[in-house]
């Protein structure tokens, strides 16, 4: 970068990608320096080398922005029965908030065992109330549904 360049002749790309020609690297320095930019060297392996005017502090931004892993949405799963209390649901819809603010997608299953088979439409309609008021943070991707022995809901962030 700037002073660094040591090679006699180089050839310069301009900050737009047009290029500017094979010339010395003072004569290069002085078109940056006047642009308010760097000279930075992009290809060192190539005769003459190529160096491109940029601003380095936002290239080096830009590739470290590229190298970082980005963040994945998780789906995250909570299980109900029906008779749980209103307490532990409460908390459970607590941390159903916690993962949605966290970008993570939220999969409610409330297992069925016995009687409580025989009336499931019963059991959709009080997962769709007791979900609810997690209305203004997300939005219900799927429906509450039955799947086997239990009803699955699913919630992603907005």
């Amino acid at each position: 970068m700037n002073r660094e360049i040591r090679f006699p002749t180089i050839r310069v790309i301009g900050p737009e990608g047009e290029q500017l020609g094979i010339m010395s690297p003072d004569e290069a320095r002085q078109i940056a320096a006047d642009s308010g930019l760097d000279l930075v060297e992009v290809a060192p392996e190539a005769r003459p080398p190529v160096c491109k005017i940029m601003d380095y502090g936002k290239f080096r931004y830009e590739v470290s922005k590229r190298t970082k892993p980005q963040k994945t949405a998780k789906l995250k799963t909570i299980k109900l029965r029906p008779k749980t209390g209103d307490h532990d649901l409460e908390t459970k819809l607590v941390h159903a908030r916690k993962f949605l603010a966290e970008g993570d997608r939220v999969k409610f299953v409330m297992r069925l065992r016995g009687r409580e088979n025989a009336y499931i439409d019963r059991w959709c309609e009080v997962l769709i109330k007791d979900l609810e008021s997690l209305n203004d943070v997300a939005t219900m991707s799927v429906r509450p549904r039955p799947e086997g022995r239990a009803i699955i809901a699913q919630y992603d962030p907005k």
